[in-house]
């Protein structure tokens, strides 16, 4: 009788902490992962992940909602540039569109160390 009772009790108890468990994290790790890298139109600063305005809300149920219809993350994020445009991507990736974003940091990098090489060189020459 004891023994019936102590299993009862473990799966009663397993079974609470499961529901409260899953409570607190609504959101699945894709989920998470997609709103990270999403900018908020209103908060401007922040991603939809830490935002608590109304847009980020209704993004998060729209990325859910995407989500468990079966939508990939690339497909995901392809409708949302769409609908608001690049900027709401933190990680815009290679296109023809953002190559000079990609291209300008490397060819100042480039010409910073060749003027800074020819400064040392010309230096030594004289």
């Amino acid at each position: 009788m004891v023994k019936k009772k102590f299993i009862v009790f473990l799966f009663l108890f397993i079974n609470f902490f499961g529901i409260c468990y899953s409570e607190t994290e609504p959101y699945s790790k894709l989920e998470n992962d997609i709103a990270k890298n999403l900018r908020c139109l209103i908060c401007q600063g922040q991603s939809i992940y830490d935002s608590n305005s109304e847009f980020a809300l209704s993004m998060r149920i729209y990325i859910k909602d995407k989500i468990d219809r079966g939508h990939s993350k690339d497909q995901i994020y392809n409708m949302l540039v769409k609908k608001y445009g690049q900027w709401i991507v933190y990680d815009p990736g290679y296109s023809k569109k953002t190559f000079l974003l990609w291209f300008i940091p490397i060819l100042f990098f480039l010409l910073g160390g060749a003027i800074i090489y020819l400064r040392i060189y010309k230096s030594k020459k004289i």
